[in-house]
């Protein structure tokens, strides 16, 4: 599909007007052929590659936006999951290979990187249980590596054993962090039926489905649906709406679509995948809670929100799916609760509880994302967390995850600072009634009934 100049235009206004922007670029690197005995000489392979093979990514990436004039908020990568290919190394602590990556981030001059990460879905290995030991130190140790653990999928079920101990990681990661407000939980995210292709952190990893080296853009645009929405009268009925959705996620789409081409011919690696999420970030009319209240819920969280979310969702995937010649990674509208402004005010208002979000999250794209909870919450509490979205995730058939701090010190109502697009989380109340038992059985939580689709 052509590009046309008026497709440009139209483009360039809604930068200059509604906060359009590439919320991230990002190269996947493959680390196959990294793998060494040593520590030492694998950590010099990992920064060897990464930095080798994404050493123009930055500039290529600032040279689009000076020429079309769209900014690129965030340039990442993502690598081959490390579990993977430090298998064949013998030391305990993985954090060293963290810290190679962290590294050559900073050489790159890149936001962040993803992929120290394991898929134990079905099993834990010996080096996946070392990686996950080393996440607490490896994020604490690092300002701009990410960590991700699959835990469970359709085909697999869920591991329960490694819910429990991922619930257990994430207070670790949080204490680890504990001066800066427990960024460290910020940066670790558990999932269920993880992509290969997300270009969005803490969940990018590099899938061993992928070529050499891929580029792939995730789009934005909260802000240019909220206007879109709102030159359409109270009495629009939902069809209309959602043809505008379908509408605007189409010219959101195009501007991602153009971007990875260019950068994808430029730097002479393989074009991936445009990401349709809206993913919202701080800043005044950039949020997906706006969104749902335009379409006519009250109050983000209110009844009406999942309805609202589901049609909202639904029809940027119509729209953009047309927009571009592959779309993947995870591809909806995002619910981070630190990173929208209009989530921050719902949570304060006390009309947006993390019960409402688990209902959300059956419709949205990604799951329970950065929500703070109190310090002294439960492990096995989190844990439950944890299970109730894999369930959601391994049931329908979908990606979900959990991202959530446990605030180290701090209880319901207070606020941790992140600043930049990880804005600031209010304190969410937490269902203390949890209990002990669930977390503790471990086992496989079969896979459903629906998996059995040869």
């Amino acid at each position: 599909m052509a590009i046309t100049p008026e497709e440009v235009k139209e483009t360039l206004n809604m930068v200059e007007q509604q906060n359009l922007d590439l919320r991230t670029i990002t190269m996947g690197v493959s680390l196959n052929g990294c793998a060494d005995e040593d520590m030492g000489r694998l950590c010099d392979k990992v920064y060897d590659r990464i930095t080798s093979r994404a050493e123009n990514l930055v500039s290529v990436a600032e040279q689009l936006e000076r020429e079309y004039g769209i900014p690129i908020a965030n340039k990442r990568v993502s690598v081959t999951p490390v579990a993977q290919i430090a298998a064949g190394c013998p030391d305990q602590d993985l954090t060293p290979i963290a810290q190679s990556m962290n590294r050559a981030a900073e050489t790159l001059g890149i936001d962040f990187m993803g992929g120290f990460s394991a898929l134990v879905q079905k099993g834990m290995g010996a080096t996946d249980r070392k990686l996950i030991a080393s996440i607490p130190h490896a994020l604490s140790s690092t300002e701009r590596v990410c960590s991700s653990v699959n835990v469970a999928s359709l085909r697999a079920g869920i591991n329960m054993d490694a819910v429990l101990l991922m619930a257990q990681t994430m207070v670790e990661a949080a204490k680890a962090t504990v001066d800066i407000d427990c960024y460290g939980a910020a940066k670790l995210v558990v999932f269920s039926n993880m992509v290969e292709d997300s270009p969005f952190m803490a969940g990018a990893i590099h899938g061993p489905g992928e070529g050499d080296a891929v580029i792939n853009v995730g789009v934005s645009g909260p802000g240019v649906m909220a206007a879109a929405l709102s030159t359409l009268p109270d009495d629009a009925n939902l069809t209309q709406v959602a043809e505008m959705i379908k509408q605007t996620a189409f010219k959101i789409t195009r501007a991602g679509e153009l971007i990875g081409r260019e950068a994808s011919a430029r730097l002479g690696v393989e074009k991936g995948i445009v990401d349709l999420s809206l993913a919202p970030t701080p800043a005044a009319g950039d949020s997906v809670a706006r969104i749902l209240e335009i379409i006519g819920v009250g109050e983000c969280g209110g009844p009406g929100t999942t309805c609202a979310l589901a049609l909202l969702n639904d029809a940027v995937k119509k729209g953009g799916v047309m927009a571009s010649s592959s779309v993947g990674g995870l591809s909806g509208a995002f619910i981070p609760v630190s990173e929208d402004a209009g989530m921050i005010r719902a949570a304060r208002d006390g009309s947006l509880s993390i019960e409402k979000l688990e209902a959300m999250t059956c419709v949205c794209s990604v799951g329970l994302d950065m929500i703070a909870i109190p310090g002294d919450t439960p492990v096995e509490t989190i844990a439950g967390i944890i299970a109730d979205e894999m369930a959601i995730g391994v049931i329908n058939a979908k990606t979900t995850a959990v991202r959530l701090i446990p605030a180290i010190g701090k209880r319901e109502g207070d606020l941790l600072e992140f600043g930049g697009l990880f804005g600031s989380a209010p304190v969410m109340g937490v269902n203390r009634f949890a209990g002990t038992t669930l977390a503790h059985r471990g086992g496989q939580f079969p896979a459903p009934l629906n998996s059995l689709k040869n």
